[in-house]
């Protein structure tokens, strides 16, 4: 059953994080832009996008991330991606997006690990 999508941004420093939740098909746009323009108007290095509480990925939300990597890439930011499933995972390997995208497993350790800067 498809699930409506929406996104929470939560403005945390130094990386807003971007709760996805539902279904990220043609219908999370213009959520998912609009949630990735809040995020990133403060100017962040890096964005996390938690697809935590994703349940389903299409091949135009895929495009859709794509589009947000191409955003930060012209910024000079970067973007994170965390809760992605074995399945997701496996798919932003095979997209290459994991070559564009820092997929980790836990946010608050990996930026502790790398001295408090995302």
């Amino acid at each position: 059953m498809s699930r409506p999508f929406s996104a929470d941004v939560v403005a945390t420093a130094p990386e807003p994080r971007i709760a996805l939740h539902g279904d990220i098909t043609a219908d999370a746009d213009p959520g998912l832009p609009d949630a990735y323009a809040a995020a990133t108007s403060g100017g962040p290095r890096s964005v996390l996008l938690d697809f935590a509480d994703v349940g389903f990925m299409n091949s135009t939300g895929i495009a859709l991330v794509v589009e947000l990597l191409a955003d930060a890439m012209q910024h000079g930011r970067s973007l994170r991606a965390t809760g992605l499933s074995q399945h997701y995972r496996e798919i932003f390997e095979i997209t290459r997006l994991a070559e564009h995208i820092t997929v980790v497993a836990d946010p608050a350790t990996e930026t502790a690990a790398a001295g408090g800067t995302a």
